[in-house]
C-alpha cells in the first residue's frame, strides 16, 4: 500500500488528479491539502511516500513546502506539477529532489504513465530496503558466531590467512593483520550460568568494539584485544578488567573467575602465542589477585634450563602415539623432583608444570580427543601435592584418551562437504558444520584441513566460485544477483574474492567466457 499526498490551490485540480490516481491505483491511500504550508503540517501524520506537488499557491508555494519537508523526511519523493515549463524551476525542483514532473494540461494517459514510474522507483526502493533490513538481521545473529569461528581457529592455529579476511568481512570490519594484539582469557571455577555470562560479555565487546569473543571451552573464555595506537598494553588491558568487573553477571561471582592476560603480539597470526600465557597468567590468579598479566608471573622467573625441550616434547609425542601412558607420567613427574631440587618457588614450579600437561593436551587433541582443558586446583600447599594433583590430570587425560579416541572417518568428510555444497549459499559457521556431524568445532576445523588439505573456509569459498562462474554461462544474471545467489552479501567484496580465486575480475571471466563459446 502506498501513501500519495496531491498538493494543489485549485480543489478541482485536487479532486481531478485523486480521480485519475485512483483509476489506475485503485489501493492506494491518497490524501489532499490546499498549498503548501497545508502539506507540511500533513506529512507526519499521514507519512506520503509520494507528494504530487503544484508549484505555484499561495500561503507557501511548492519549492518552499519541498524544502522544508525535505529536511525532516528524506525519504518521501515528490513530482511537480506546474505549467511553468522553464529552465530555473526545474534546477531548483532537482536540488530538491524531485523525480518528475507534469505539465498543466496534460491527457490521463501521460498523468498516470509519470506517476507510475515514479510509483515503481519507490517499490523498488522498499523491496531494497527490506532486503537489508532482513540481511542485516540475519548478520546480527551470524556476528557472535562468526567471531567465535575466527577467536577459535586463530588460537588453533587452523585458519588460511589468505581467506581470514573474507570471514573478517562479515563483521564488517576491515583487515588487522598490522594491528597489535593480545588475549584475555576469563576462567571459571565454578558458575551457574555460563551461557548467561558468554552472551552478556558478547555484549560487552560488541559496546566497546575492541575485542572478539571466544566460544567456552574448559571452563575458559578466551577474548581477543585490539589495541589502540594512542593508549599503551597495560592501560587498555586494565580497562577492559574494569569493564568487565563492573558487569552484574561477573560482579556476582568475584570468587569464582579470574582472568589472565598474554603479551601483546604484532599480528593476528601470533596471537595463539598470547592465548597460552594467558591461560598460564589465569591459572596464578587466586584470590587475592583477580587478574594476572603473564609478564608479571614470569618476570622473575627465567630458568637456566629448558625444561620442556623440543626433545622432550618430542618424546612426549612418541609415547603418546604409542599409548606409553605410564612412561610419560613419570617423565614428567621426574620434571617435578628437578625443580624442587633446584629450589624454584611453589608457585613458580606450578606454572611450569602447567606448560608441561597442556603440551600434552593439545597433543591428544590433534587426535580428536574432546576433553576439558586441564587446571590445578587454586591451593596446592606442598610440592607432594603438586605430583599428586600432576598424576591427577595426567590420570584424567589418560581416560578421555582411551574411551574417547576417535579416527577420522571417510563418511564424516563426506557429510561434511557435501553439507558445505548444498548450504554454500548461506552463512555456514564451525558451530552449525559441527552440529551437522556432531563433532567439536575444533576437531573438524582440523580434520577438515588435514583429511582435504584446505580449511573450510577454503572449500567453502571454492564452492561459491564455481557455482558463480556456472551462472555467468548465461546473460540471465547479473553479476549482483549472482554475488546473492552464491552468498555474499556485499557484492563488491564477491569481486576481490573472485579475482583472488581466479586471477581476474569476473566482468573480464565473463567477457572471456562469452568470446569462446562464439
Amino acid at each position: 500500500m502506498l501513501n500519495i499526498l496531491i498538493v494543489d490551490d485549485e480543489q478541482i485540480e485536487r479532486e481531478g488528479m485523486r480521480a485519475i490516481l485512483l483509476r489506475a491505483y485503485p489501493d492506494a491511500v491518497i490524501e489532499l491539502a490546499k498549498h503548501g504550508q497545508a502539506a507540511v503540517e500533513l506529512v507526519p501524520q499521514f507519512k506520503p511516500d509520494l507528494i504530487i506537488m503544484d508549484i505555484k499557491m499561495p500561503v507557501m508555494n511548492g519549492l518552499e513546502a519541498i524544502e522544508c519537508i525535505s529536511a525532516s523526511y528524506p525519504h518521501i519523493r515528490y513530482i511537480m506539477v506546474t505549467a511553468y515549463d522553464t529552465f530555473e524551476y526545474a534546477r531548483q525542483a532537482i536540488k530538491l529532489g524531485v523525480k518528475d514532473y507534469i505539465l498543466k494540461p496534460s491527457k490521463i494517459a501521460e498523468i498516470q504513465a509519470v506517476v507510475g514510474r515514479v510509483l515503481e522507483q519507490i517499490q523498488q526502493e522498499r523491496a531494497e530496503q527490506e532486503r537489508h533490513a532482513v540481511m542485516h538481521q540475519k548478520l546480527d545473529k551470524m556476528i557472535p558466531i562468526v567471531e567465535a569461528d575466527i577467536v577459535t581457529q586463530l588460537l588453533y592455529d587452523h585458519v588460511h590467512e589468505v581467506h581470514l579476511d573474507e570471514m573478517i568481512n562479515l563483521l564488517g570490519e576491515s583487515m588487522r593483520w598490522n594491528t597489535d594484539v593480545f588475549v584475555l582469557v576469563i576462567r571459571l571455577r565454578s558458575y551457574d550460568s555460563p551461557e548467561k555470562l558468554l552472551q552478556a560479555v558478547k555484549l560487552k565487546f560488541r559496546q566497546l568494539g575492541n575485542g572478539w569473543v571466544g566460544a567456552m571451552s574448559g571452563g575458559c573464555l578466551p577474548i581477543i584485544g585490539f589495541l589502540e595506537g594512542n593508549r599503551s598494553f597495560r592501560s587498555q588491558a586494565a580497562s577492559i578488567v574494569h569493564e568487565l568487573n563492573s558487569m552484574t553477571e561477573l560482579r556476582m561471582q568475584q570468587q569464582s573467575i579470574c582472568i589472565g592476560i598474554g603479551e601483546p603480539r604484532q599480528a593476528l597470526n601470533e596471537v595463539r602465542y598470547s592465548y597460552q600465557e594467558a591461560l598460564l597468567a589465569a591459572a596464578a590468579s587466586n584470590e587475592t589477585a583477580k587478574y594476572s598479566y603473564y609478564a608479571d608471573i614470569h618476570r622473575d622467573n627465567q630458568a637456566s634450563v629448558k625444561l620442556w625441550s623440543r626433545e622432550k616434547e618430542k618424546r612426549i609425542q612418541e609415547q603418546l602415539r604409542l599409548g606409553m601412558w605410564d612412561a610419560l607420567t613419570s617423565s614428567i613427574l621426574q620434571v617435578i623432583d628437578q625443580l624442587e631440587a633446584s629450589g624454584m618457588k611453589l608457585h613458580r614450579a606450578q606454572q611450569h608444570m602447567l606448560e608441561g600437561i597442556w603440551f600434552v593436551f593439545y597433543e591428544i587433541s590433534e587426535y580428536g580427543i574432546e576433553t576439558e582443558l586441564p587446571f590445578y586446583p587454586f591451593q596446592i600447599h606442598t610440592f607432594k601435592e603438586l605430583r599428586l594433583e600432576t598424576e591427577r590430570l595426567l590420570l584424567r587425560l589418560r581416560e578421555d584418551c582411551e574411551c574417547n579416541r576417535k579416527q577420522p572417518h571417510i563418511d564424516v568428510i563426506h557429510k561434511m562437504k557435501q553439507f558445505i555444497v548444498e548450504n554454500s549459499h548461506r552463512e555456514l559457521s564451525l558451530e552449525m558444520i559441527s552440529g551437522e556431524v556432531g563433532l567439536s568445532p575444533f576437531y573438524i576445523s582440523k580434520l577438515f584441513k588435514e583429511q582435504i588439505g584446505i580449511g573450510y573456509i577454503d572449500f567453502l569459498t571454492e564452492c561459491r566460485i564455481e557455482k558463480a562462474k556456472k551462472m555467468m554461462s548465461t546473460a540471465a544474471y547479473s553479476l549482483k544477483e549472482i554475488a546473492y545467489e552464491v552468498g555474499y552479501n556485499d557484492p563488491n567484496y564477491f569481486s576481490k574474492v573472485f579475482k583472488k580465486v581466479c586471477g581476474m575480475a569476473p566482468t573480464e571471466y565473463r567477457k572471456a567466457m562469452n568470446s569462446t563459446s562464439q
